[in-house]
């Protein structure tokens, strides 16, 4: 008998992404449940039908093969007609723990704590008391353009965790020991059976530590890990913009009872400036110069973010129009070369002359033959 389409079943694409794949997957599992569907034959072949296209595609290997051979290059393990080698729901349990353990309170990513730092929860079971490497955190930190575009050191204070250094992160107080949880038989987890369906959960007892602290530390109070306050300079290269991320390896929570330090994430956001903006890697802004200017042609002085640039004008210059200046932009942030200096010419018409002025203008105006309008004394003022 032909099998279904791996995809198909989930309903991706076969472009899907390991995320789209395993959020398809939580989708159908949760529709197909054996719990919200009790008694339903056809509703539990789904859920082990799901399961198989899960363990399929969210294997890189298994999934190349699959992409490459289809079902007749796939080795089920020996049963017949039953995909993945599932014999009952509750070998999916054990194969799909981890998503299962989000279904039912078992696991999942953590919060946010104050200050904008996000850590991932740990594990439950008795991997809470194996070494294992700290969480990541992140920062959020606002610069100015000015320092955007030169780079700065900017001094951060941030919270991290560590373990306990009076009980080593065990929790229990020096000179005394934990006890094994009498509810989980020291196993972390506990086993629950409704008909044919078993489900292993973390024990609520011990916290799937499988040990219970009857003397806990009193630094820590039993909590195994103490918040501590930490200054960190944090050098901002040049060309950052809002987005941009710099990762300060070994900078975050300290690794739980022998593991290595996570990672600090400063993520990056630039304020605006009042004259300049940016356009890629350039930096860009926008110069008043008069009518006269514009016609006869000028040098003009302007402030750059950090310095002072004399700009030629040439006769001519049209509204709009663009003075460059190379390699004075910002410095790629990732990856080399620098963007230009580009001040782009706004050609500013008065609304009001002088009676000379006017007089001059209109002498200019005969000689080149244009029709202009006649002397208005609204248009012009009487300074001279």
């Amino acid at each position: 008998m032909s099998k279904k389409d791996y995809y198909e079943i989930l309903e991706v694409e076969r472009s899907a992404s390991a995320d789209e794949i395993k959020k398809a997957y939580r989708k159908k599992a949760m529709k197909f449940h054996p719990d919200k569907n009790p008694g339903d034959k056809a509703a539990e072949d789904k859920f082990k039908e799901a399961a198989e296209a899960y363990e399929i595609l969210s294997s890189p290997q298994k999934k190349a093969q699959y992409d490459r051979f289809g079902h007749s290059g796939m080795n089920y393990g020996g049963a017949p007609g039953g995909g993945a080698g599932f014999e009952d729901v509750s070998d999916i349990f054990e194969n799909f723990s981890d998503i299962f353990g989000d279904f039912f309170g078992g696991g999942g990513p953590g919060g946010a704590q104050a200050g904008g730092f996000g850590r991932a929860a740990g594990r439950g079971g008795r991997a809470a008391s194996r070494p294992r490497r700290g969480s990541d955190l992140r920062y959020h930190l606002e610069v100015s353009f000015k320092e955007s575009y030169e780079g700065v050191k900017k001094e951060i204070t941030f919270q991290s965790e560590e373990d306990c250094t009076k009980c080593s992160g065990s929790g229990v107080e020096p000179g005394k020991k934990p006890e094994k949880c009498g509810t989980c038989n020291g196993n972390g987890q506990v086993i629950q059976r409704q008909g044919f369906f078993t489900m292993a959960t973390t024990c609520p007892a011990c916290g799937g530590a499988g040990e219970i602290v009857k003397d806990p530390c009193q630094r820590c109070n039993g909590q195994k890990r103490i918040q501590k306050s930490r200054k960190l300079q944090v050098s901002v290269p040049p060309g950052v913009e809002t987005g941009s991320q710099l990762r300060l390896v070994q900078e975050g929570d300290g690794g739980h009872l022998g593991g290595g330090p996570g990672d600090l994430y400063v993520a990056l956001r630039v304020n605006s400036d009042p004259k300049f903006t940016r356009e890629g890697s350039h930096l860009v802004a926008e110069t008043e110069i008069s009518y006269l200017q514009s016609i006869l042609g000028a040098k003009i002085e302007e402030n750059s973010v950090n310095s002072k640039e004399t700009l030629d004008i040439p006769p001519g210059t049209q509204n709009g129009d663009e003075i460059r200046i190379k390699r004075k932009g910002f410095q790629s942030f990732r990856g080399h070369g620098v963007g230009d200096l580009i001040y782009r010419i706004k050609v500013v018409i008065p609304k009001k002359l002088s009676e000379n002025e006017s007089k001059l203008l209109r002498e200019i105006a005969k000689e080149k033959g244009e029709n202009v309008k006649e002397k208005s004394s609204g248009w012009f003022s009487k300074k001279t």
